[in-house]
């Protein structure tokens, strides 16, 4: 098995580009969901990636590539939750409840009229074994400018993530800090598209990176295990696919979900085996 896709590897271009596309999204995804869950912002990610849905079928019915129309969607969400939040008595959840909802009821509504079911089916819930050429550059050249952004970033966005106060009282603008991480989320959001859908892209986003704060001690070695995480999840859910010929997109967000697992047994910060067999030894 093993050896019939290292194969399929060598002999289809269509693997070839799944397999780069599904590595860079792991890894990317890996990184900025560090910062998500730091801040407490798993509903954030799971309202950006549902908000990009009308952005898709907009971009359809324009005859446009679907990462303009995705992005803009995103961005508005991502403004439309903060300045609901900021600027009213209404919390954080409420505000991404509204517009999570809103965004996914209006992208219905599009799919139907750009009448393009197929397409969509693998916008909402992925098809990395159909990634063209051009949407594999894309998907790379956006990853570095991601990567190039949080390395470039780093200190602020550490010191926002941990501490917003301290970051404000030193002078920091944190709002400029928060917005520049939501354009970071959208842009990886739809990335990932093409490898999860939209249904699943929270899942991408978020596991990886929960799975590494079991065992880093530092953000920085959060950030590498997690990348590595979301880029080993990638490829192993994309042979599982390929292999027996069922959901790429779902084989790679189970297999994620399975490293979390075991990981929340075994891990350092958790161990919840040795827990067990501790209590177990005291009462006896």
């Amino acid at each position: 098995m093993i050896q019939n896709f290292i194969n399929g590897l060598h002999d289809f271009h269509f693997l070839q580009n799944a397999v780069i596309t599904a590595v860079v999204i792991g890894i990317v995804s890996g990184t900025i969901g560090c910062f998500i869950i730091l801040r407490g912002m798993s509903l954030m990610g799971d309202a950006i990636s549902h908000a990009v849905l009308p952005g898709v079928a907009l971009s359809y019915i324009l005859g446009i590539n679907f990462f303009i129309g995705a992005i803009l969607f995103g961005l508005l969400a991502s403004v439309l939750i903060t300045f609901i939040k900021n600027n009213s008595v209404i919390k954080g959840d409420t505000a991404i409840g509204i517009t999570f909802s809103s965004f996914l009821a209006l992208g219905v509504i599009l799919i139907g009229v750009a009448n393009s079911s197929t397409d969509l089916f693998h916008i909402l819930f992925g098809n990395i074994l159909a990634v063209q050429d051009v949407d594999k550059w894309i998907t790379l050249a956006v990853s570095l400018i991601v990567l190039l952004v949080v390395a470039l970033f780093f200190k602020e966005l550490l010191i926002t993530s941990f501490d917003p106060l301290m970051a404000k009282a030193i002078g920091m603008n944190v709002n400029f800090y928060h917005y520049l991480l939501m354009i970071l989320l959208t842009l990886v959001a739809v990335t990932a598209m093409q490898s999860v859908g939209t249904i699943l892209i929270v899942a991408l986003l978020i596991t990886p990176a929960a799975t590494a704060y079991l065992y880093a001690t530092s953000l920085k070695k959060m950030i590498i295990i997690s990348s590595l995480l979301g880029a080993g999840a990638s490829l192993i859910g994309l042979f599982i696919g390929y292999s027996f010929n069922i959901a790429a997109g779902s084989s790679i967000v189970l297999t994620s979900s399975a490293m979390f697992a075991i990981s929340f047994l075994i891990s350092p910060k958790q161990n919840i085996l040795r827990m067990r067999g501790k209590k177990s030894y005291e009462k006896s």
